[in-house]
C-alpha cells in the first residue's frame, strides 16, 4: 500500500475543487495539495460544458432568483447576493488572467447578453416590477427594459420572428452577461497547478473509506479504478467537492454535522443546435418563467454556448428523475444514501412535494413533439431536423431537517463542515460554479481561520479579490471601480 501525506486533499476535479486548490496554492505555495478524481479526466461530470447551463449566474435574467409572493411583491434579496458573489468570482478570474495563471479569457468566458423574456399580462407585470426594483440598485443599474415588440426583435430576432398572436410581451437585457465554459476553466486551472511544486492530481481513483486519523486530520483510502491498487492519504484537511457524489462521501466521514442530510437527484436534457447559420443569429441567454412545480434548474432558456471553442444553441433543460447522483453514477446511489438519521426528512419531503413529483413524472414521459413545442415558445420558427436531444448533468438537491425535525427540500448550495474545520463538503446545485470563489472563501474562513489571522491570508485574499471584506451590495463606488476592471480584463465590455 502506498502512503501519502498532504496538507489538503480535495475530492473531485470540477470547478469547486480546482478553485479551492488554486486559492490555497496562491495563499501558500508550500502547502501540499492533492486533487483526486474518480473519472479519467478533469471536469467531465457536472462541470463539463455540456452538463450545465454555462451561464455566468449573476441574477440578471434568472427569474427564479426573484420570487413573487401571493400579493404580487417581488423579492430581489437573493438576486443581490448572487450578483455580488459572481462579482467576487470575476475578480478572482481577472487576477488569474493578469498573473498568467489562466490563458486568454475567450478560452473560458465570452460576453453573452443576459435577457429575461415573458408574455401574457400577469408575467409582463411581474417583469416590470422586477425591473423597477432591480434597476434602482447599483448592481443592476445597467439593466434595460422594453415592452416594444420591434425593440425586442432587435434584441433577440430568433425569439420574436414568426411569433403569432397579440399577447403582450416584455424583456430585460444586461449587455455584459457572460457564457462560461466551466469545463475548460477547470482544466486550465489544473494545467497551471500541475506546473507548481507541491501539487498532485490523481485521476481514476475512488474514495473507498475515510476516518479520522489519530495524528489529527483524516486518513483516506483511495483505490485505483483500473489496477485496484490502494493508496492511503493522510491529510490535515479534506474537501468534498464531488458534485452529486459529495453526499455519499460526507456520509462516509460520519461527522455529526452530516446527520439528517439527504439528497433528491434531478436529471436533465437539452435540445441542441450546432448549425452555424442558426446559432449565429442568436447571441444571448434568454430566460423565461419556470412551469408550476418545476425545480429552479428547469427554468427554460435559449442559450448561446461556446464549448471547447465551438458555438452552439441549447434549449432546456428538460428535467427528469433518476436514482443516480452522478451522470456516470449508479442507480443504487439514492437507495444507498438512505440512513436512519435522514429517513424521516426524506420521507417528509416526498410527501410534501407532490407538485414537484408530478412535474418530474410528466417530464420523464414528455414526447419529442412536446419538447419541440416548448422550444417554439421561445423560437417560433424552430425546425425539428435542426435539433438533437442531449443528456445534461445530474443535480442533487439538498434535503435536510427543519426546525420540527421533519424535512425540507432546498435548491441552493450549502457547506457542511466538521466542528474542528478539518473537513468540509459542498452540497446542492444552483447557482453552483458561478459563485465558486465566494463559496471557497467561506470554506477557507471556516476551516483555515488560524491562517487568516496569523499567516497573512487576509492580505492574500485581498490581493486576489479587491472587494474582500467589503460589501458590494452596499458600496456603489467600489462596485463601479471593480466592475470596470473585471469587464475590461475578461473582455466582457
Amino acid at each position: 500500500m502506498t502512503v501519502k501525506t498532504v496538507d489538503a486533499l480535495l475530492v473531485g476535479a470540477g470547478a469547486m475543487s480546482t478553485t479551492l486548490a488554486m486559492m490555497l496554492n496562491k495563499l501558500d505555495p508550500s502547502l501540499k495539495i492533492c486533487v483526486v478524481e474518480r473519472l479519467d479526466q478533469v471536469a467531465h461530470e457536472s462541470t463539463d460544458g455540456w452538463n450545465n447551463a454555462g451561464t455566468g449566474h449573476a441574477a440578471y435574467c434568472e427569474l427564479n432568483y426573484t420570487p413573487e409572493d401571493d400579493k404580487g411583491g417581488v423579492d430581489i434579496s437573493k438576486a443581490l447576493n448572487i450578483n455580488a458573489s459572481f462579482e467576487v468570482t470575476l475578480q478572482f478570474w481577472s487576477h488569474l488572467v493578469k498573473t498568467g495563471a489562466l490563458p486568454t479569457p475567450k478560452e473560458f468566458i465570452n460576453r453573452t447578453p443576459h435577457k429575461s423574456f415573458v408574455w401574457g399580462e400577469k408575467n409582463v407585470e411581474f417583469l416590470r416590477k422586477r425591473y423597477e426594483l432591480m434597476s434602482a440598485h447599483h448592481l443592476f443599474e445597467d439593466m434595460e427594459y422594453s415592452e416594444d415588440p420591434a425593440k425586442l426583435a432587435e434584441w433577440m430576432p430568433l425569439v420574436m420572428n414568426g411569433r403569432k398572436g397579440n399577447a403582450p410581451v416584455a424583456a430585460t437585457r444586461v449587455e455584459h452577461g457572460s457564457d462560461v465554459d466551466f469545463g475548460s476553466l477547470a482544466r486550465d486551472m489544473v494545467s497551471y497547478l500541475e506546473q507548481q511544486d507541491n501539487f498532485e492530481l490523481l485521476l481514476g481513483h475512488s474514495v473507498e473509506d475515510m476516518k479520522r486519523s489519530s495524528e489529527g486530520g483524516w486518513s483516506v483510502l483511495l483505490e485505483d479504478n483500473k489496477s485496484g491498487e490502494v493508496t492511503r492519504v493522510r491529510s490535515k484537511f479534506v474537501f468534498l467537492g464531488a458534485g452529486g457524489g459529495a453526499l455519499p462521501l460526507l456520509q462516509k466521514s460520519d461527522i455529526p454535522e452530516c446527520e439528517g442530510y439527504g439528497g433528491f437527484p434531478v436529471s436533465g436534457q437539452w435540445l441542441v443546435c450546432t448549425k452555424p447559420e442558426i446559432a449565429n443569429q442568436h447571441h444571448a441567454k434568454v430566460y423565461g418563467k419556470a412551469a408550476i412545480g418545476a425545480p429552479p434548474m428547469s427554468v427554460p432558456h435559449l442559450d448561446t454556448r461556446v464549448i471547447n471553442g465551438e458555438r452552439a444553441l441549447l434549449f432546456g433543460p428538460f428535467a427528469g428523475f433518476t436514482t443516480k447522483f452522478l451522470k456516470e453514477g449508479s442507480v443504487m446511489d439514492l437507495p444507498a444514501s438512505v440512513k436512519a438519521s435522514n429517513l424521516k426528512p426524506m420521507l417528509s419531503v416526498g410527501l410534501n412535494n407532490m407538485a414537484l413529483t408530478k412535474y418530474l413524472i410528466s417530464e420523464v414521459f414528455q414526447s419529442d413533439k412536446s419538447r419541440m413545442d416548448s422550444l417554439r415558445a421561445y423560437f417560433p420558427d424552430a425546425k425539428d431536423a435542426d435539433w438533437t436531444l442531449a443528456n445534461a448533468g445530474q443535480r442533487v438537491q439538498i434535503i435536510k431537517k427543519d426546525e420540527k425535525g421533519k424535512g425540507k427540500l432546498e435548491f441552493g448550495t450549502e457547506i457542511v463542515a466538521a466542528a474542528d474545520g478539518t473537513l468540509a463538503a459542498l452540497l446542492g446545485a444552483s447557482p453552483g460554479a458561478s459563485t465558486a470563489t465566494q463559496t471557497m472563501i467561506d470554506v477557507i474562513e471556516r476551516c483555515f481561520s488560524d491562517k487568516l489571522e496569523n499567516d497573512g491570508w487576509k492580505a492574500g485574499l485581498k490581493a486576489m479579490i479587491p472587494s474582500y471584506g467589503e460589501s458590494l451590495i452596499e458600496n456603489a463606488e467600489l462596485l463601479k471601480e471593480i466592475r470596470q476592471d473585471t469587464l475590461t480584463t475578461l473582455e466582457l465590455k
